[in-house]
């Protein structure tokens, strides 16, 4: 069992390496801006004209702005909800660029991905801890009454609410532990971590997206798979900070520690 978990975790791994390197994965990410910073609707280094207009953003661009819209030149006005899909499906490019429109609590932006970043050419590799069975215990997820949110920092200084479904309760080296988690569309759970190595061997903080339990809470939690935020790869990211709680006084000297 212990090799076919090493086998899978090397998988696993090596999957993680093509995705951030992808042409348009977190690495190709050069730019975040929030439209409530350029009233005027200009954006730094992307043409045409961008302005939120309540649900929605409203792109105005000539013909000589080089845009495109859903793979066709694009002159005019559209209206653009906030993208859902992969990076390369975004509705608008600039040449080999892709312009992905987001939105938090309100807020619109517009994220600028090139697969010409120069994070994508400096990319070495990340640092992780090969498999270790004892990283891998059972888990038990307990739902809350009602969802709740916290406000949390993010990596580009502000707060932010961040939604937590329930606790998730196991065991590492006979101590009990919980981590507040999110409960996602799948089922599956997304937990935002630190611990005694977060800043010093490992970085500041990382995800763990344990399987969706059954039907009486039982998950597995491996941290063999604990995963390095997005804004470990691009500063552009506003990944959530832990919230209250999820700072484990353990160190966990698994998964994805570092960037090479």
């Amino acid at each position: 069992m212990t090799t076919d978990a090493s086998g899978e975790w090397k998988q696993w791994h090596e999957g993680r390496l093509e995705t951030v390197s992808a042409p348009y994965g977190p690495l190709a990410l050069t730019a975040t801006h929030w439209l409530e910073d350029y009233p005027e609707g200009r954006l730094p280094d992307i043409p045409g004209n961008w302005t939120a207009d309540g649900d929605a953003v409203v792109l105005t661009a000539g013909a000589g702005d080089g845009l495109t819209f859903d793979g066709a030149p694009f002159e005019g006005r559209v209206r653009l909800a906030a993208d859902s899909g992969p990076v390369p499906a975004a509705r608008v490019g600039y040449g080999e660029r892709r312009l992905v429109v987001l939105v938090r609590e309100g807020i619109w932006g517009v994220r600028d991905f090139d697969p010409a970043a120069e994070t994508r050419r400096l990319f070495r590799g990340i640092e992780a801890t090969p498999y270790d069975p004892r990283w891998s215990v059972p888990g038990r997820f307990t739902p809350y009454d009602d969802d709740r949110t916290v406000r949390v920092e993010n990596a580009d200084g502000k707060r932010r609410g961040l939604g937590l479904g329930g606790e998730l309760a196991f065991t590492l080296d006979g101590r009990e532990h919980t981590l507040q988690v999110t409960v996602e569309g799948d089922g599956s759970l997304w937990a935002v971590f630190a611990d005694a190595t977060s800043g010093d061997s490992s970085y500041r903080f990382r995800f763990l997206r344990p399987a969706a339990p059954g039907a009486d809470g039982s998950t597995t939690v491996d941290f063999n798979r604990a995963l390095l935020p997005p804004c470990a790869f691009a500063d552009h990211f506003i990944c959530p900070f832990p919230p209250p709680g999820n700072t484990l006084v353990v160190p966990v000297a698994a998964g994805e520690r570092n960037l090479v």
